[in-house]
């Protein structure tokens, strides 16, 4: 644990101020991901930030950034009047401890990180359950060599007990058993989300998910796709929205369509997430087409749609037809646009969702796709690859 003086610094450091520590490995998207934890930091609360730099060729066992940079770090947390320092990397239990003792402030990594913002967004009881497991399993990797106070034992029952427990033991046998019912709350709820999907396949309703990387607009197209009162949260931050919401839409040529929203993706998301996450996500891989929307102004998309695609992967949706909506052209400068492929068929749609520029061709689009399942004898034919070339 941090000893008194260091707690006493602790208890004077500005909440709202963090040290971003972001070291290069020989990463070839390190600015990139600079600017990705600065936002992060940013969706967590933190109003006031300093980058910390730093090359190293592998880190370091102990302390991950080595003595003299975290030496340079405290001095960075001391001046911005820091409460915690985060690194852009994963760290293990014991470094995360050396860290602390040394800083005498919180230290979070990348993963703790988004699972704080996580815990922040969920609003519904499914997000949260989710979200504590998640936490409750990252937690308990962090108990293998947690702090000094997991060391103490607690005595038996009177003076013929034996030698007791450790805390850590008790700990880790609470943290197993409130996963355990976790675990089980949510394999009800998603019972509850297959009873609900049967029904929209027996009546043969087509399904469109919403999917793309963190920020890219998905909340505000699919309000803009079903009706601005559908409610779904939008905010120029990362993770606006954990929950799953569906809607139905009337779309010419296509009939009644079920439209889902779904939690964005990140580069490197936590397995532990996407694992707690996976009933939400059924959505997605249950899908008849994953409209992936992709922010047009951003400098990173074709790395950011990558990492959309490997987390699909993850969840076994990558065979599900791909249809790439690049969105937010009011601000990237590109014109509305409906691209085919050497096949003629559909593969990537330029709109706006803020301004309704090129909604039309997505609906369209959206209803070509629908049509080989609403005309018997035809074969699903839509190409599940993603076209994100430049134009």
């Amino acid at each position: 644990m941090l000893d008194d003086t260091a707690v006493a610094v602790r208890r004077a450091t500005d909440t709202a101020a963090a040290v971003l520590v972001c070291l290069d490995f020989g990463d070839e998207d390190y600015e990139d991901g600079i600017a990705e934890i600065t936002r992060l930091a940013q969706s967590a609360g933190a109003t006031r930030n300093h980058v910390v730099r730093g090359s190293r060729q592998r880190p370091d066992a102990r302390l991950f950034a080595g003595s003299g940079k975290v030496e340079e770090i405290g001095i960075a947390a001391d001046e911005l009047n820091a409460a915690t320092v985060i690194f852009n990397h994963s760290l293990a239990p014991g470094q995360q401890r050396n860290l602390e003792k040394e800083l005498g402030r919180k230290v979070l990594d990348r993963t703790e990180l988004i699972l704080h913002i996580f815990s922040q967004r969920a609003k519904t009881n499914e997000g949260k359950l989710q979200v504590e497991l998640a936490q409750l399993e990252h937690l308990s990797t962090r108990l293998v060599r947690g702090w000094t106070h997991l060391e103490r034992q607690r005595g038996g029952l009177g003076k013929t007990g034996g030698p007791g427990e450790k805390q850590i033991e008790l700990d880790r046998r609470y943290i197993a058993k409130r996963v355990g019912v976790l675990k089980e709350h949510l394999l009800q709820l998603r019972k509850q989300r297959t009873v609900r999907r049967r029904a929209r396949v027996r009546r043969e309703v087509f399904s469109v998910s919403l999917v793309g990387y963190t920020n890219a607009g998905k909340s505000t197209l699919f309000n803009a796709l079903t009706h601005p009162s559908a409610g779904a949260y939008v905010a120029d931050k990362l993770f606006a929205t954990l929950d799953t919401t569906s809607r139905k839409v009337w779309i010419e040529n296509a009939g009644q369509v079920v439209v889902s929203d779904t939690v964005g993706f990140i580069r490197d998301l936590p397995h532990g997430l996407v694992a707690a996450f996976r009933a939400t996500l059924e959505e997605t891989v249950r899908a008849d087409l994953l409209l992936h929307v992709v922010d047009s102004a951003s400098e990173a998309r074709l790395r950011e749609a990558g990492d959309v695609n490997k987390v699909l992967a993850e969840i076994d949706a990558a065979t599900i037809p791909q249809l790439a909506v690049w969105n937010k052209i009011d601000v990237s400068g590109l014109e509305p646009a409906v691209e085919r492929d050497e096949y003629g068929r559909i593969s990537r749609v330029l709109v706006s969702a803020r301004n309704g520029a090129g909604l039309a061709g997505l609906r369209a689009a959206i209803a070509e796709a629908a049509r080989p399942q609403k005309q018997p004898g035809h074969s699903q034919t839509f190409s599940p690859e993603l076209s994100i070339q430049c134009r």
